[in-house]
């Protein structure tokens, strides 16, 4: 029922309904929910869409690199894999020497680092000082700050005439004697060589690994410690049996974050590895790895299928990455699997 009334100028008002008040709200709430569900759509497809990007430029760089590689892939085949020769001259090229650099350089980086890491990391969020973590944190992110190059020329005046006149002379008295093991410890003390570069690569990846490390450490809740600490377990016990299983995912992301700036990096390691095309056995002697030698030759490289057989060296830079990758993913849903079925 509708009441009216007259104004003070006579004309007559309308009171609306309560209906007609329900019908509008609703509306508005209707409207409201449209613009929601629009927005999310919108957030939805915009968000699908980047994500499509990132999966299309990776798709791009792999087919731009296979395209480009043609010529060394018809001529080389897999050959090109295990073949040690690389000389210009004649057109004879291998990526023996280089991939074996770039996995011997990185796995030495890697052994270094990763103790390293680890005990900064557990020293930062178990053991340091209040007074000192900060300081001591924030000097380990400025490590990660500085340009490789200045690495490279540190490693090349400073770290390599010092590793050459103290360090390699003992290497070599002492473990080159030894049967089997004093292969990777024989030569002449130069400095320069795939051990001096893995030395390098790992102070340059040191602070990625331990800054992953500690933040993920900071994470575990603080009562799961200290019931383990209340029930008489030590320091080691609570980080093996209670941080690493808890922060596992981000200790094995920091790890591959590491590992991946390892096998990519250029200019670090094209000052200290020695740029030499050929095959030792021996970690004093120089050597070489995929990125130096793009680094040193492609602006040199005449001819197609010198270019070609260069950025086919791209092209198994690219697939090592990614296999890796893959395997550390492999790796934690196995673990993920286990866990389970110990559960």
């Amino acid at each position: 029922m509708r009441v009216s009334f007259r104004s003070p100028n006579n004309k007559s008002v309308m009171n609306p309904s309560p209906h007609s008040q329900a019908t509008t709200g609703s509306q508005r709430r209707a409207a409201r929910v449209g613009l929601s569900r629009l927005g999310d759509v919108l957030f939805e497809n915009v968000t699908r869409l980047f994500a499509t990007l990132v999966l299309g430029t990776l798709l791009a760089i792999l087919a731009s690199l296979v395209v480009t590689s043609l010529p060394s892939l018809k001529t080389f085949g897999l050959g090109f894999l295990w073949s040690d020769d690389w000389d210009p001259v004649r057109d004879q090229f291998g990526a023996l020497v280089p991939i074996y650099g770039t996995l011997v350089s990185s796995l030495i980086a890697m052994l270094i680092a990763l103790p390293i890491s680890f005990g900064i990391a557990i020293f930062l969020t178990e053991m340091s000082p209040i007074w000192l973590k900060r300081p001591l944190g924030t000097a380990i992110e400025l490590l990660a700050a500085i340009p490789s190059i200045i690495y490279g020329m540190w490693g090349l005046f400073v770290f390599t005439p010092t590793f050459s006149k103290y360090v390699q002379p003992m290497l070599i008295a002492v473990f080159g004697p030894l049967p089997g093991i004093g292969r990777l410890f024989q030569g002449p003390p130069m400095g320069i060589g795939m051990l001096t570069a893995g030395i390098i690569l790992a102070i340059m990846v040191i602070p990625f690994i331990s800054s992953v490390m500690r933040d993920v450490f900071e994470l575990v809740p603080a009562v799961l410690k200290e019931s383990a600490y209340g029930l008489g377990a030590t320091t080691w016990e609570v980080v093996w049996k209670v941080v690493l299983p808890y922060t596992r995912t981000g200790v094995v992301g920091g790890i591959m974050l590491g590992l991946g700036r390892a096998l990519g990096e250029t200019m670090a390691v094209t000052f200290v590895i020695g740029n030499a095309q050929r095959l030792s056995t021996s970690l004093l002697a120089p050597g070489n790895s995929i990125a130096s030698s793009l680094a040193n030759e492609f602006a040199e490289a005449v001819g197609d299928l010198y270019t070609s057989s260069l950025i086919e060296l791209g092209l198994i830079l690219f697939l090592i990455t990614t296999i890796v990758l893959a395997i550390a993913k492999l790796l934690l849903l196995r673990m993920g699997r286990l866990e389970g079925t110990k559960a």
